[in-house]
């Protein structure tokens, strides 16, 4: 895409991860995995976390750099505390698809 002139932006949360694999340009937020764009049920957060992002494909000049936005999740860092420490508390993995209800499944298997 950025070779024939289409800017990309790589969202992320994962700031070690960004800077290894290096992308065109990246906004970086600093929220638990999985809330690359804001807080569950807080419309209003996402959508100015999308506009301070969406602002880095005309501000990065630079090829490789992070745009830091400037929202924190909490007033205090404790939750990164308990994100990095574990235990795991996700649900199993299973080898075949699960679904949430049985119209879930019929649609899936319709599609196949």
């Amino acid at each position: 895409m950025e070779a024939i002139g289409i800017p990309t932006l790589c969202m992320t949360s994962a700031l070690d991860i960004t800077h290894s694999v290096n992308p065109p340009r990246a906004a970086f937020l600093d929220y638990p995995l999985g809330h690359t764009t804001g807080k569950p049920h807080e419309p209003a957060l996402q959508r100015e976390i999308l506009i301070k992002a969406l602002e880095g494909l005309t501000a990065i000049a630079t090829p490789g750099t992070v745009l830091m936005l400037p929202f924190q999740w909490s007033e205090a860092d404790g939750w990164k505390e308990t994100a990095q420490r574990g235990p795991d508390d996700r649900l199993p993995r299973y080898d075949t698809p699960q679904y949430q209800n049985e119209d879930d499944r019929l649609r899936a298997e319709a599609a196949d």
